[in-house]
């Protein structure tokens, strides 16, 4: 028999560099550290340090502020601290959408992709553009409540003011940690250990991850420090320590660039061994079940390893589920093209953060989609800005079994473009969050759109009549389940009883920061009374919840598992202590900045409702 020592020696190989690579991820943090800490200690030439703060904010994922204020918003991140060094809940800070493991708790929340590298844990992000490029030396970011969440810093090689756009955008990971708990909310300026890098920037992109937070995160400026000209290094870099040298130098250095991750996706040569030892013993299906477990790039990697484990890597039942957005920086329109004879089954397609300034054209998406959307049940697109009308006819024409699509943030879309929805009668989930979709694209998807779920209207600022949205909503939309109206500014007590009474079965309505709903007109009233199967209700900054409105929730609204009443000026710690006492299930409780609520009433809440998660903001 022909030996197999060969094919055993490269799986081997294989094995043996992923266990290496998992047994070294603890210590990776400190080698990290102790490289930048002797980065800093190396010689640098006769050259003045620049210290700037961000001069504009050029893109984000999400904040908790509106599209028409400065309070709350990511833009509050440009130019020099407002609040720092207090610490406390200011609204001229940049604060994201969420925070905890809340919004993974509630009906709206959707199924993670599998495949996710545990590298990648960023879940939303701000771009910083400031005034001159340096070589940075050194970050600091003010966090002035609930610090801790940023776990990722880049620097991109475009300067945003060039007039010359770069023929290839490269990003850098100056600094990058898993998501650690701080203790206390109070202020602090961070300043990782930033390693150097070989191009100058003044672009830089913080990754957030909050989910370890009590409450959310807020930042008040970035200070970008560095010098004009390349630093020199001493000559003691070039003692390498051995150990230092493996597969993930290679992905720190090329991680962001765009060539490495096509050069894995791209085809070559493969030695055919006359055997492939016990691998031609195994079912197919197992073979395929063990290789599920790989990240994408490591199965671009075993696919060049031979013609078997080639054909095993290359088949379309492994790409049933992908997710491209952990390797946003790196994903282009030739990473797509090399894609497409392995996605033409593909289901659940994660396309979230790719495809900006240039990296994927429409004419790529849309080559991709041709080829790959027959069976397409979910795209998620979030922060997509290549997006176009374009893109949207294509995806309602080539994706026609389509039930969920994710356009948050995509803010480039034109109004227009939104009326191509209506075609994709299937879709059980949409969200426009922070979109251009006017009231007339709007009525037509509700219109045609019956089978909708779950549907996000937040931050939708050019929809003019929300009352005819919910009259609509109540009318066609008999199975909604979820619905976020977050800082929709016209809602009143009459789209809020044709919802309350055409919807029946939501369990999750967002109404924070709607100031045109009262309760004197009965509107919440009448919420708890039609609703019974309600899980997550939001009326965050509605000053006039009362305790008639606390106390229909708890005699109705027994399922009740989060609440935000931010803000209330007329609900006692009585009518919360029924709330407490009825509905067995709830786990968030929000009081800040409710005036009869002070502090001694939270502690005895807590010691007597001890599963309740009661939060009580301040500001100092």
């Amino acid at each position: 028999m022909p030996p197999v020592f060969p094919m055993l020696t490269v799986l081997s190989m294989f094995y043996y560099m992923c266990l290496r690579r998992r047994a070294r991820t603890a210590t990776r943090g400190e080698m990290n550290s102790r490289r930048a800490i002797e980065s800093n200690t190396r010689a640098l030439p006769i050259n003045v340090e620049i210290v700037q703060y961000a001069k504009e904010v050029l893109d984000f994922s999400s904040h908790y502020g509106s599209e028409n204020s400065m309070s709350y918003t990511m833009w509050n991140l440009a130019g020099i601290p407002n609040v720092y060094p207090s610490s406390g809940d200011f609204t001229q800070t940049a604060v994201f959408r969420t925070y905890g493991t809340w919004w993974d708790r509630c009906p709206s929340a959707r199924l993670p992709f599998k495949r996710t590298p545990s590298t990648f844990c960023s879940q939303d992000y701000v771009e910083l553009a400031f005034e001159e490029p340096v070589y940075p030396t050194a970050v600091h970011i003010l966090e002035t409540y609930h610090p801790g969440a940023v776990v990722r810093i880049l620097a991109c090689s475009a300067n945003p003011y060039s007039q010359n756009p770069p023929a290839e955008v490269r990003w850098e990971i100056l600094w990058s940690e898993a998501p650690t708990k701080v203790n206390g909310p109070q202020a602090r300026q961070f300043t990782p250990c930033i390693k150097q890098i070989n191009f100058p920037t003044n672009l830089i992109r913080l990754e957030v991850n909050s989910s370890l937070l009590d409450y959310y995160t807020e930042l008040d400026a970035v200070v970008l420090h560095g010098v004009k000209e390349r630093p020199v290094l001493s000559l003691k870099t070039s003692m390498i320590d051995m150990n230092d040298i493996d597969e993930d130098e290679d992905e720190e250095k090329y991680g962001c660039g765009m060539d490495a991750l096509n050069k894995q996706f791209s085809i070559v040569t493969l030695r055919e061994w006359p055997t492939n030892g016990y691998f031609d013993k195994l079912p197919y299906e197992l073979i395929q079940l063990i290789l599920s477990h790989l990240t994408v790039p490591d199965l671009c990697r075993l696919a060049q390893t031979c013609k078997l484990l080639h054909q095993h890597c290359c088949d379309p039942l492994q790409y049933i589920h992908l997710s491209l957005q952990p390797y946003w920086a790196r994903i282009n329109d030739t990473s797509l093209e090399y894609l497409q004879s392995r996605c033409t089954l593909i289901q659940w397609l994660n396309l979230s953060w790719t495809g900006n300034r240039g990296a994927i054209s429409v004419s790529g998406f849309s080559r991709f989609l041709k080829v790959c959307g027959s069976e397409l049940v979910r795209l998620e697109l979030s922060c997509g800005h290549f997006l176009n009308e374009t893109c949207l006819e294509v995806i309602t024409e080539m994706c026609p079994n389509l039930q969920e699509l994710n356009l948050s943030s995509c803010d480039k879309i034109p109004p227009q473009a939104f009326n191509h929805i209506a075609k994709v009668g299937s879709l059980k989930r949409l969200i426009l969050y922070r979109t251009k979709v006017e009231q007339t694209a709007l009525l037509s998807i509700l219109n045609f759109c019956s089978e909708l779920q779950h549907l996000s209207l937040g931050s939708c600022v050019m929809i003019e009549d929300y009352d005819l949205i919910a009259s609509m909503m109540g009318a066609k939309s008999k199975k909604l389940r979820s619905l976020d109206l977050w800082r929709c500014k016209n809602i009143t007590e009459s789209g809020i009883a044709e919802l309350a009474s055409g919807c029946q079965l939501l369990e999750e309505l967002d109404l924070g920061w709607c100031p045109t709903l009262q309760s004197s007109t009965g509107c919440f009233t009448n919420l708890a009374r039609k609703l019974p199967n309600l899980q997550k209700l939001f009326l965050t900054a509605n000053r006039s919840v009362c305790d008639t409105d606390i106390e229909e929730l708890a005699a109705n609204c027994t399922h009740l598992r989060q609440l935000d009443i931010l803000g209330t000026r007329m609900v006692s710690p009585a009518s919360l202590r029924k709330l407490l006492e009825s509905c067995k299930d709830l786990s968030l409780l929000d009081v800040s900045f409710c005036s009869q609520i002070d502090n001694r009433v939270v502690l005895e809440l807590n010691a007597n409702f001890p599963n309740v998660f009661i939060k009580k903001s301040f500001t100092q």
